[in-house]
């Protein structure tokens, strides 16, 4: 991976962490990043996208979470990718088009409901 495939949008509503969590999580999913490979350090990603330390801390600590990567002492931040996290992304495309079902029924708008992800994920009370 490379840190200039990960880009922060400092305008959106999504907090940087969340940004940067989800990044990396969708390059592990798709495979870009695999069971192995190292995750920059916290202090050279955190400079590469111009945020604070513990913004990258917190996304590796989500990540670290969802049992996508493991942190160690002196060796850093490494891929797991275990068969857990496969069976999550199942759960979450199925909760998926149960949203977008819902959406159609609701007759809004693609943006109106990505907005609507975005603000229950930005809120810190709905996880």
């Amino acid at each position: 991976m490379t840190p200039q495939s990960l880009r922060v949008n400092h305008a959106s509503p999504v907090p940087p962490y969340e940004q940067v969590r989800a990044q990396l999580a969708d390059l592990i999913s798709v495979g870009r990043l695999r069971q192995g490979d190292r995750l920059p350090s916290v202090r050279q990603l955190a400079s590469d996208l111009g945020l604070a330390n513990n913004t990258v801390v917190r996304a590796y600590r989500e990540l670290e979470s969802a049992g996508l990567v493991r942190t160690r002492r002196g060796s850093g931040t490494q891929v797991v990718a275990p068969a857990a996290a496969t069976d999550s992304k199942a759960k979450l495309a199925e909760h998926a088009r149960a949203y977008a079902a819902a959406v159609g029924r609701l007759g809004v708008s693609d943006e109106e409901a990505l907005a609507a992800i975005r603000h229950a994920l930005a809120d810190p009370d709905a996880h």
